[in-house]
């Protein structure tokens, strides 16, 4: 006798990303607990998003971070050319003078 088990698939909640902005915003407000509770979330589920949404912006200002080093780094390489053809033309025009 063998016995077969019924797999029931259960299908996720799906929460677009203006829903979970605006449920992390009254999170701050009144609690995690409270907008959990009042929307019929887990807190669990909030502490997610907000883990997330924190990673995403400490992402984003890293990629900022970024962005403005290799401007000055460029801008440095750009100095330091102008600054190294000066010195060639001062050597050229050093070594032709007669002593």
């Amino acid at each position: 006798m063998s016995r077969k088990k019924v797999e029931t698939k259960v299908e996720r909640k799906r929460f677009s990303i203006e829903f979970k902005q605006q449920a992390l915003l009254r999170a701050v407000k009144d609690g995690i607990p409270a907008v959990a509770r009042d929307l019929g979330l887990e807190a669990a589920q909030l502490y997610a998003w907000r883990a997330k949404a924190q990673q995403q912006g400490q992402d984003a200002e890293a990629q900022r971070l970024q962005q403005s080093e290799t401007a000055r780094l460029k801008r440095e390489v750009a100095r330091l050319e102008e600054e190294n053809a000066f010195l060639k033309k001062a050597a050229a025009y050093f070594a032709k003078q007669p002593k």
